[in-house]
């Protein structure tokens, strides 16, 4: 006989599943699953979650859980997170145990968060600026640094690659936050694990799969948000399950933005909506009972994307140039990953476990600028990857991680109405290295992580360049560029217990970038309509992070503080030569230093107190001048309420930023996103509330008040300003 109480349940969801069939926004079709009693109940927070997590600006050092236990934690527990391979510190150790400054932002602080796209998803996170010139685009500065010089991984997969320009770019914004697990932030070093461009830092987007420990299920869940500045719709399904020794997780989603509604009294921004596609798929096979096999794959694409400062009425506009003939669309904005992943514990004598990924990245756009002749420029990277992981537990002698990565990079660039491509069409960038990792015990309280890496890099391609033949005359030229580039890197930590509780550590770890083929071959438009030329002598980037701080671990105080400075050894900036606003890269030695601090106070009943604060400075050594687009000094307070199963929730906090006027000489102040003067500070105010209800917590609502006060802001060196008082309503249902 069947339950009275899930009988109850099975009607209620099948009356509301009848309603939504017929509603006028939605149409789903189903089989009913609900008529089966056996089916498992599907939550809506994940299982097994950590009373504090992170949400804005604060960091759970001591989490280290997944909502998704691999076959790794059967070997070396919770601390191992991923496996080797796609866990940020590639060991099993936990963070608060490190001696790096890392977070995590787990699928808790993402559901509360609501956030529609990977901007929302890590704004406010410490030590993190997110920066979008485009409504639909972001680019995270870690430790005051950007672009190229910040590498991003999606499951332990390079998501950077060699067309990546210098300074803030787009693509962060092409993972679709419905689909992520959590997101690790390694902040000043990661060279040393992942290889060239972790200067200063690493982000890694851990993506979502089936659960092998809740036995045989299957569930799905629908999500939908609405956003009243832009009067944006997220809609997302997934359906997921594990049956014997196989599993799936799948999904897609759609959003609709349309023109934000600013703090500013103009209005509505122009050139602020766009439309997004995602699709997603993980499967996973347990070949045995220590072998499992993941095959993933994403696609993730936007249509009419605009450079949002690229429109009539952007207040950043000095000369009033922005007409409709300036405008720029990425249309499309396509990204696609697939890989297949064999993990193993035991594999060969020697070895506790080992991770092998084959990937297939590709990252495509079209750029459409509205000149008085339109022109279009199409840049296709395909990269090709292969990385090998192994660890090994020696006991007494510490814990060893040693792999090696190659990754290909294969351009293809086509344009209309140009006389050059953004880069070579016959272009190509090569990568191989090779790292090794120990963590080990010195004595009782003190222990240590040493590491080194090997790195070749090689490119070939045929840009155009000016060519002066000395007599006044400029001779556009297919030049032949070929270049290599190796190095040695090495880092090591210190943690000293000086209790259970409180942790002093210290880190030493250097950094490489080599020029990219953006930084040698490309002619691409950059900000002020400049123009970015081919700079064929370019040397690669070395840097050396130097960082102390405490970490505290108590039933009630969790902290993590941090001063930090990077010396960055030819740093490659943009210098202007003649003609005015043309710029070539050049190698110049700078710095940047810093103070980071974030941390939570647990209260009763559930509730807590929890903020941050960072200060970033940087300086060109060789001019003297302000590094480029430096974030400004800025931190939350907040307070928040959780329930006992983290099914309800509420907080409510203060975002505060000072003003920014440590600008660039050459490229700031010619820079339309930066306010003449520099950008002012700002602080808003905003809250969120949500709560799980119905038979087994089925049902989720949500709602998000950001900027109430309606505060008109810009974070520095943007194209979007901030968004004006709005409301984030959500709607989830698991069945």
């Amino acid at each position: 006989m069947q339950n009275p109480s899930r009988a109850s349940c099975v009607l209620h969801n099948s009356l509301v599943l009848i309603m939504l069939c017929s509603g006028a926004t939605a149409v789903a079709q189903t089989d009913d699953p609900k008529t089966e009693p056996e089916l498992p109940p599907v939550e809506v927070s994940p299982p097994n979650l950590p009373q504090v997590d992170v949400t804005p600006g604060t960091a759970s050092i001591s989490d280290t859980s997944t909502n998704y236990p691999n076959l790794f934690d059967q070997k070396f527990g919770a601390s191992s997170q991923f496996g080797p391979s796609t866990g940020i510190l590639r060991s099993p150790q936990d963070l608060f145990n490190s001696p790096v400054a890392a977070s995590i932002t787990n699928r808790q602080s993402l559901v509360e968060r609501q956030a529609p796209d990977l901007f929302h998803a890590l704004q406010n996170e410490v030590g993190v600026l997110m920066q979008r010139t485009g409504i639909g685009q972001s680019s995270p500065f870690v430790r005051g640094l950007t672009g190229q010089q910040v590498l991003i991984l999606v499951d332990g997969i390079r998501l950077n690659n060699s067309f990546f320009r210098r300074g803030p770019n787009q693509y962060f914004n092409t993972i679709d936050p419905g689909m992520v697990d959590q997101i690790e932030v390694l902040r000043g070093q990661g060279a040393v694990l992942w290889g060239s461009d972790a200067i200063g830092g690493v982000i890694n987007v851990v993506t979502r799969g089936p659960n092998s420990t809740r036995g045989n299920y299957w569930g799905d869940e629908f999500h939908q948000t609405y956003n009243t500045a832009d009067s944006s719709s997220y809609s997302r399904l997934n359906v997921e399950g594990w049956m014997d020794n196989a599993g799936v997780f799948a999904g897609g989603s759609y959003l609709n933005v349309r023109d934000l509604d600013t703090g500013f009294d103009f209005g509505r921004q122009p050139g602020t909506n766009y439309q997004q596609y995602v699709g997603d798929l993980k499967l996973r096979y347990m070949i045995s009972d220590h072998e499992l096999l993941t095959v993933a794959l994403q696609h993730h694409e936007q249509e009419d994307l605009p450079r949002s400062d690229r429109f009539p009425g952007f207040p950043g506009d000095r000369n009033n140039s922005n007409t409709p003939g300036r405008a720029r669309f990425f249309d499309p904005q396509q990204r696609d990953l697939a890989y297949v992943r064999y993990e193993a514990l035991n594999p060969i004598d020697g070895l506790d476990a080992i991770t092998a990924t084959v990937s297939y990245h590709r990252q495509r756009e079209v750029q459409t600028r509205g000149t008085p002749t339109v022109r279009a420029q199409e840049t296709d990277v395909e990269t090709t990857g292969v990385n090998l992981v192994g660890v090994r537990d020696m006991d007494s002698l510490g814990k060893l991680s040693v792999g090696v990565d190659w990754y290909h990079d294969d351009i293809d660039s086509a344009f209309i109405g140009t006389d050059r491509p953004v880069v070579p069409d016959d272009a190509f960038y090569e990568r191989i290295g090779a790292y090794l990792s120990w963590d080990f015990e010195l004595t009782e309280r003190l222990t240590a992580t040493a590491g080194v890496r090997y790195e070749n890099i090689e490119t070939e391609g045929t840009p155009i360049v000016d060519i002066d033949d000395g007599l006044g005359t400029i001779t556009p030229t297919p030049t032949r560029v070929s270049a290599n580039f190796d190095d040695w890197v090495s880092q090591a930590g210190l943690v000293y217990k000086v209790t259970e509780d409180v942790h002093l550590v210290g880190t030493i770890a250097e950094g490489f970038r080599a020029p990219t083929v953006d930084d040698l071959m490309g002619n691409n438009i950059v900000a002020g309509d400049g123009m970015s030329v081919p700079s064929l002598d370019l040397g690669p980037e070395r840097s050396i992070n130097y960082e102390v701080g405490v970490k505290t671990n108590s039933d009630r105080l969790r902290t993590q503080t941090f001063a930090y400075w990077i010396d960055i050894d030819e740093s490659i900036v943009s210098i202007t030569p003649a003609p005015p606003l043309t710029f070539r890269a050049g190698n110049q030695d700078a710095y940047v230093q810093g103070v980071e601090f974030n941390g939570e106070y647990l209260l009763e009943k559930g509730w807590s107190l929890y903020g941050n604060y960072w200060y970033t400075y940087g300086r060109n050594r060789v001019t003297g001048s302000p590094l480029s687009r430096i974030p400004p000094a800025q931190g939350i307070v907040g307070l928040r309420w959780r329930s006992q199963d983290a099914g309800s929730w509420f907080s409510i906090y203060t975002w505060m930023v000072r003003r920014q006027d440590r600008l660039d000489q050459v490229r700031d102040i010619n820079d339309e996103r930066i306010p003449i003067g520099g950008t002012p500070g700002y602080a808003t105010l905003n809250m969120g509330a949500g709560r799980a209800f119905g038979c087994d917590r089925q049902h989720r609502v949500s709602l998000s008040l950001e900027n109430v006060t309606d505060k008109a802001y810009l974070v520095h060196g943007s194209g979007v300003f901030g968004t004006g008082f709005t409301a984030r309503m959500g709607y989830a249902w698991a069945f």
